[in-house]
């Protein structure tokens, strides 16, 4: 996949589907490369409300089990297509960035802005692994609401699942999708 220019970066942004995306993933050197891109977000009163957890290698497969287990218990009649479905819904790409907004008191920055950055962070993961040359898509689901599942990735009270980050090698050409015409999204007020 060809590195795109800055600008174009933006223009040509997609998601490449998480079941699209295999081998080879980031190194340690370029995977820190871009988590540090990746943290440089708006961060009104400088409180970092994000942080950061890794899933790759047998981890991500042990905790697909883990959510296939919880699914099962949140729904017993679920069939056994869909326990396969949860099970292996993070073993496709070699790495999944769990994003996690980390909510703190503050009379000055409202919750919101806090959630807003830690999604200007997952946002940027998407960017900057395309500007890498991989392949990336941002995923919530009900697991990023429930909480044993949050207690299974050791979230404090304050800290909530913004999003899984898929990134990996695109393993299938990507086709471009309708996006919304700008006139129908812009206005400029007046008094």
């Amino acid at each position: 996949m060809p590195v795109p220019a800055p600008f174009d970066l933006l223009r040509q942004r997609l998601s490449v589907p998480s079941r699209q995306l295999g081998a080879p993933g980031p190194d340690a050197a370029t995977l820190h490369s871009l988590l540090e891109a990746a943290i440089r977000v708006p961060d009104h009163g400088k409180l970092e409300p994000f942080r950061l957890i890794e899933l790759s290698g047998e981890a991500k497969h042990v905790f697909g089990e883990r959510l296939a287990a919880r699914a099962l218990a949140r729904d017993p009649a679920m069939s056994e297509a869909a326990q396969e479905k949860e099970r292996t819904r993070y073993a496709f790409a070699p790495l999944v960035l769990v994003v996690v907004a980390r909510v703190h008191p503050s009379p000055k920055v409202p919750a919101i802005e806090q959630q807003l950055s830690a999604g200007c962070v997952a946002y940027n993961l998407l960017l900057g692994a395309q500007a890498l040359g991989y392949g990336a898509q941002w995923l919530t689901g009900w697991a990023a609401y429930d909480v044993e599942v949050a207690a299974l990735l050791g979230l404090a009270a304050n800290e909530q699942v913004v999003g899984f980050v898929h990134i990996g090698t695109p393993q299938i050409d990507v086709p471009e999708r309708d996006r919304p015409a700008l006139d129908d999204l812009f206005s400029t007020w007046t008094p």
